[in-house]
């Protein structure tokens, strides 16, 4: 599990690196995420800088013009750097940036990219015999182009503890909301997916594109009603067999139409909700890692261990040890 950045005194300031032609959807996601204040929340929160290779207006896509007064040295500065994408995936990385992430991760900071700007952190070498991932259109590219980088096409973002990749826009929100988490715990997290009116935690490996119809059909929403259900009896013995039940499918019929809408399987799903489940668990009590291992609906702690450690790269007694220290 990634800490926040150890070589930085400032662990909680985050700056965002604006270029050229730029869409402003992934600069808004860290602004939303990282940017604003949140005072009722009662703890320190973030300090955001948005960057530029040069300070002074940057020309974004629709014809406006973004200005900040902060540059590179701004950007490498911070205790997260956040790459939200590059002008052109077949063009070179500009050296300077290229050397603002090499000092950065050279002192320890938490570096993280956004659907193309994997290619930014690829040419600095910060990807090279790492796994990483970035928006589907581009793996190919990205592959090509560094070979040295273990590209992951199927995931929605990875954390590879220092360095931190997303697939496509909107999997850029589940990487953010993940670094939240890290930092601030489940509830803390949940608490800005509320917010943001979005799913409090999707799982890094979830399948980043899902052929689903825009519309949803009548089965869909029978599926949604089912996982509404699932959510409240976590720590029930909840399987396929219920759950088909509760839609009024066929358990085949129900398989069918749950990947469709979710890109994953329900009992996938239900491991991920009951890990999930689980993390506030460990951070706001002391009970024994078999009593939340149940408490969750996981027959067993060493079920519940394995999956956790499969999920959240770390073991329950690790994420409470490291929790209970960031917040210390």
């Amino acid at each position: 599990m990634s800490q926040p950045a150890p070589g930085s005194s400032r662990p909680l300031t985050v700056s965002v690196l604006a270029y050229p032609g730029m869409s402003v959807f992934e600069t808004g996601i860290v602004t939303e995420v990282f940017g604003l204040p949140r005072p009722e929340f009662g703890t320190p929160w973030y300090e955001l800088a948005v960057c530029a290779e040069r300070p002074g207006p940057v020309p974004v896509i629709g014809g406006a013009t973004l200005s900040t007064p902060h540059g590179l040295d701004v950007f490498a500065a911070a205790g997260t750097l956040i790459v939200p994408g590059v002008r052109d995936v077949e063009g070179e990385v500009p050296p300077e940036v290229v050397a603002a992430l090499r000092a950065a991760h050279r002192r320890g900071a938490r570096i993280m990219s956004i659907c193309s700007g994997a290619f930014a952190l690829a040419a600095a070498g910060l990807l090279d015999g790492r796994r990483a991932t970035t928006h589907w259109r581009y793996a190919e590219a990205l592959r090509r182009r560094h070979p040295a980088v273990r590209v992951d096409p199927d995931v929605l973002y990875i954390d590879d503890g220092q360095v931190l990749t997303s697939a496509g826009s909107a999997a850029g929100l589940d990487l953010c909301l993940h670094v939240v988490r890290l930092d601030h715990g489940a509830a803390l997290a949940g608490a800005v997916a509320r917010r943001l009116v979005v799913q409090p935690h999707r799982e890094g490996g979830q399948a980043q594109f899902v052929e689903a119809p825009v519309v949803a059909d009548p089965e869909d929403a029978r599926v949604a009603r089912s996982i509404d259900w699932a959510l409240a009896h976590l720590a029930e013995p909840v399987g396929v067999a219920a759950l088909a039940r509760h839609a009024h499918l066929s358990e085949r019929s129900y398989l069918r139409h749950f990947t469709r809408a979710t890109g994953t399987t329900p009992i996938r799903w239900l491991t991920a909700q009951r890990v999930r489940a689980s993390l506030a668990l460990l951070e706001t009590s002391d009970a024994p890692v078999e009593r939340i291992a149940r408490a969750v609906g996981f027959r067993t702690a060493v079920t519940y261990r394995h999956h956790f450690g499969r999920i959240m790269r770390t073991s329950p007694t690790a994420y409470r040890r490291a929790f209970r220290a960031a917040g210390s």
